[in-house]
């Protein structure tokens, strides 16, 4: 039996997101679904090293990559459409649940119950929900303070409203996160690079 799942999949790297604004820099679904598992991955360890978590980590990190695989059937629905009425959202995540299980059932009959745990969005964790959409709002934060830094005023009144969102989520590993690692993306490679030197410097000192 042939199966079209990995091949349907791997075209999220068409679908760009952002659709309703002027990008400096594009940014496809495939790129920001390794963004989020790599926010996620950090979120949940900060969770267990720092606030006595005790989240699996390596199931929420598989969970975030396939966390917007559906789009390759539903297509990046902008958030100001998808959340404009109780009615579109409520069509909206019906589409995407049932995108999802045509996804699932693309796949080996013996595979499938293997998979299920973290393709079908409902069926997650609520801890590893909140963990995946916490790195989700983290990831479009940098994009928009990522556009600012290069001169695009679109996406001004975004990065306020997400900023927002960040505070109302109050858990402590997106605090840690936002204060100990968001700075840096404000660098450019030449000034990472220096403070790097400057780091390396100082260890070999001691």
């Amino acid at each position: 039996m042939k199966s079209h799942f990995f091949a349907y999949i791997s075209k999220i790297r068409w679908l760009q997101r952002w659709g309703l604004k002027r990008n400096t820099v594009a940014e496809n679904v495939m790129e920001h679904s390794w963004e989020v598992s790599v926010i996620s991955h950090a979120l949940a360890l900060i969770r267990n090293c720092y606030f006595d978590g005790t989240l699996d980590v390596n199931a929420i990190v598989v969970a975030a990559l396939y966390h917007d695989c559906s789009e390759v059937l539903t297509g990046d629905m902008p958030s100001p459409i998808k959340y404009h009425s109780p009615e579109i959202t409520k069509a909206y995540k019906s589409i995407e649940k049932q995108a999802e299980h045509e996804l699932l059932n693309l796949l080996p009959e013996k595979l499938q119950a293997d998979y299920r745990p973290f393709m079908i969005e409902e069926e997650l964790p609520k801890e590893h929900k909140i963990i995946i959409k916490a790195a989700d709002t983290i990831s479009a934060y940098l994009k928009c303070k990522m556009e600012l830094a290069a001169g695009n005023q679109e996406f001004s009144i975004a990065e306020k409203d997400i900023e927002e969102k960040l505070k109302a989520i109050n858990l402590p590993e997106v605090q840690y996160f936002l204060d100990t690692f968001t700075s840096s993306y404000e660098l450019t490679l030449d000034e990472l690079f220096k403070k790097n030197i400057s780091i390396s410097l100082k260890s070999d000192r001691t």
